[in-house]
């Protein structure tokens, strides 16, 4: 085996990790990434495990960091990053399905995120009302970026991702 076939993985993974990274400040720069709403531009990179599986590792390394970053509370930053692990393994696992594939990160996230933002965080509101803030900005970010951007590369995807 070239030496490139392991290096290519790797390096896929490691820049959709810096990328998620960089949107994921961003979106903080305007109040959207850590609070009852959240609209993670780098949640839209959830739908990369339909074209290469290093996305899955890369997701989850890119919100371990973010978060760690960003100032979440540790229960946080590993059970965030662990939404993420689930909801791009999903993706992955629908691979043929691509309209469905945004559901993994969408239920992962609805279902771990506002038991944090209720019980570690303390925000006012309840566990309902948690998952529809998280479900409405996880629709927004996953469904309809993360399927313009599936869009845009599905186009590619033969150049991008080797």
């Amino acid at each position: 085996m070239k030496k490139s076939f392991y290096a290519t993985p790797l390096v896929h993974g490691a820049f959709i990790a810096a990328l998620y990274i960089i949107l994921t400040y961003l979106a903080n720069a305007f109040g959207l990434a850590n609070n009852a709403i959240q609209i993670r531009f780098s949640e839209a990179l959830c739908i990369l495990p339909l074209f290469t599986p290093a996305a899955i590792w890369g997701l989850f390394a890119g919100c371990l960091i973010s978060n760690m970053l960003t100032g979440c509370v540790i229960i946080d930053v590993i059970f965030g990053a662990l939404a993420t692990l689930i909801g791009a393994i999903g993706t992955a696992l629908l691979k043929k399905k691509p309209m469905l594939s945004v559901l993994p990160p969408i239920i992962a996230n609805v279902l771990i995120i506002p038991p944090i933002l209720s019980y570690v965080y303390k925000f006012e509101g309840s566990i309902w009302y948690f998952a529809l803030t998280v479900g409405i900005g996880e629709i927004i970010s996953c469904g309809v970026l993360g399927l313009l951007l599936y869009k845009v590369l599905a186009k590619y995807k033969t150049i991008i991702f080797k």
